[in-house]
């Protein structure tokens, strides 16, 4: 046999003994039987799930509930709560909501509009202090809330300011600046500061440069921070107890409240509040992906 004719041998031989291995079933390819780890952390995930929406489901569903004084027990299925929910015995109820709505608005603008210019400063400044103030935005996020209420109420009675909506939302506005702080803050240092110096090249004027630049790509961000501060603000009891008054908010409702049993009233109120912002969720998830479509397409 020739050389060439040996050289095909051998490489036919290899292919044949290639193709033998895979074809031989091998022992490794079997399937595992489900081990007790690999059902833990499903487990885990589904427990902590069903714990969470254990109240919210209680919530909507007694919100149903044809109570009369105490909605406690189950006494039948109506729409009345959801069809009278501000009827005139009831009226308290969207009196206390309507408060919380009007102070989160005004907490949540006035945070959002000082948070934001101080972040910029921080981020794109240099001045004394500097890492001073850095360290005392994070004392109102790290002091609890009995601390940071009875102080701001100390010092609204040591100035003789009377406790009213105005007091709550000076309380509000300083709790939730810092949240708007470090949220802004980091949004503002990921943003390319060539970007802004491309601006200025083009004969921006340092407002066209903010308002056309700079503003548009910080909004993801500052929507972000206004988000969580208005549901700080909505939110918050103990802060609001210190230095509310006699005005009373939705949470401060339905503190009172839960001792002789949370109305069906409030209940419909938290459920809408719910269901609005799961609807707000899905429509930006939504809007994304056609956004992402319509560009892939393009």
């Amino acid at each position: 046999m020739s050389g060439e004719g040996q050289a095909g041998a051998v490489v036919a031989g290899l292919f044949e003994s290639e193709n033998s291995e895979t074809a031989r079933p091998s022992r490794n390819t079997r399937p595992r039987r489900p081990s007790l780890s690999s059902w833990i952390l499903p487990a885990y995930a589904i427990l902590a799930f069903i714990f969470l929406l254990v109240p919210i489901v209680y919530t909507l569903v007694f919100s149903f509930n044809d109570s009369i004084k105490s909605n406690i027990s189950w006494r039948g299925f109506t729409l009345d709560k959801w069809l009278n929910v501000c009827a005139v015995q009831n009226g308290a109820v969207c009196e206390a909501f309507g408060n919380s709505i009007i102070i989160g608005v005004v907490a949540t603008v006035v945070a959002t509009i000082l948070g934001t210019m101080i972040a910029i400063a921080i981020v794109r400044y240099r001045f004394r202090a500097r890492s001073g103030i850095s360290l005392l935005l994070f004392l109102p996020m790290a002091t609890p809330e009995v601390v940071l209420g009875a102080g701001l109420a100390a010092q609204f009675l040591a100035f003789g300011v009377p406790k009213d909506m105005l007091t709550i939302i000076i309380a509000h506005t300083m709790f939730c600046i810092s949240f708007v702080v470090v949220t802004v803050k980091a949004r503002v240092a990921s943003l390319d500061p060539a970007l802004e110096e491309a601006g200025r090249d083009l004969y921006g004027s340092p407002t066209q440069v903010f308002l056309r630049v700079t503003f548009p790509l910080l909004l993801p961000g500052i929507i972000a921070a206004a988000l969580l501060a208005f549901a700080l603000s909505f939110d918050d009891f103990i802060i609001t107890n210190f230095n509310s008054g006699s005005v009373m908010t939705f949470p401060k409702y339905i503190y009172i409240s839960a001792a002789r049993g949370i109305p069906a009233e409030a209940n419909v109120i938290a459920s809408a509040v719910f269901l609005f912002a799961i609807a707000l969720v899905l429509i930006a998830q939504i809007s994304q992906a056609a956004r992402r479509r319509r560009l892939a397409k393009g």
